[in-house]
């Protein structure tokens, strides 16, 4: 079981953001299960949206994609609201992440599962959290452009 982020995922989508990492993770996701927060679907969907109507992604480029994710086995953890806030809350104000960063680190903990990131602010978090990166440190982690900003 592996904890995967948007930002390793829309690696696998986009050309521009294509990393040895990513493919690494993509690689290591053979045969295991792939555990993503309940915003993770939203994420995805709203990165690929986005790049489609600024015509950053085709149409044939978002359907390869898709399939690259039904081929995967992805299970989407998810919590009461109420326990999942309370969750959430403590560990983003400790590692001065956002509610969304904080979704995956929350999940890896509770799991104890190793996580896949790009983002260097999550991946310092889950250091310091004593989470695992896979497939171990990156040896060049970019900084990630959370696409949440672009609505």
């Amino acid at each position: 079981m592996i904890v995967v982020d948007a930002s390793v995922a829309l690696a696998w989508c986009f050309p521009d953001e294509a990393s040895e990492y990513a493919d690494a993770v993509l690689v290591a996701l053979e045969g295991q299960r792939m555990l993503v927060p309940a915003v993770w679907p939203l994420e995805i969907t709203n990165a690929v949206i986005v790049a489609e109507r600024r015509k950053r992604i085709s149409p044939s480029e978002i359907r390869r994609f898709v399939e690259l994710l039904e081929g995967l086995t992805i299970h989407e953890d998810s919590l009461p609201v109420a326990r999942s806030v309370s969750n959430i809350l403590p560990l983003a104000r400790q590692y001065g992440l956002s509610a969304y960063d904080t979704a995956y680190l929350d999940v890896a903990i509770r799991h104890g599962a190793p996580l896949a990131t790009l983002d260097t602010g999550l991946a310092k978090a889950s250091r310091k959290a004593g989470i695992e990166l896979l497939p171990g440190p990156p040896p060049a982690l970019k900084r990630y452009r959370s696409t949440r900003s672009d609505l």
